[in-house]
């Protein structure tokens, strides 16, 4: 399984940014999949979840600013970014989960200057 994202760049405070995860099979066939971040000498923290029923969950810090959804059809995950701020500033994830199996894709950054 690959997990390939792409959409960070570098933004500007109160901005927005959309970023990708395509992933190499059926999205559905995940019973999670996610969006972590990671900034130098931090633990990876997770931002927000999107669960094979569609349940979907955010990170306090993100929650009314973030949107995570998904293209069945395109096999991809999605985060939008909206109003972002400096401490948003992280090197972003896209994760999958089926039982005994973690999958990760190779991250791609998001720069929010003040």
């Amino acid at each position: 399984v690959q997990l390939v994202e792409s959409g960070g760049g570098l933004v500007q405070a109160g901005g927005s940014l959309r970023l990708s995860c395509a992933a190499s099979r059926d999205v559905l066939r995940f019973n999670s999949m996610d969006w972590y971040r990671q900034t130098p000498g931090k633990q990876r923290e997770l931002v927000a979840t999107i669960a094979f029923t569609g349940e979907i969950n955010y990170a306090d810090p993100v929650k009314g600013r973030f949107t995570i959804s998904r293209d069945t059809a395109k096999n991809t995950l999605y985060l939008q970014m909206n109003s972002l701020k400096p401490e948003d500033t992280a090197v972003y994830y896209c994760h999958a989960w089926n039982p005994g199996y973690d999958y990760w894709g190779q991250g791609t950054q998001v720069a929010v200057s003040p």
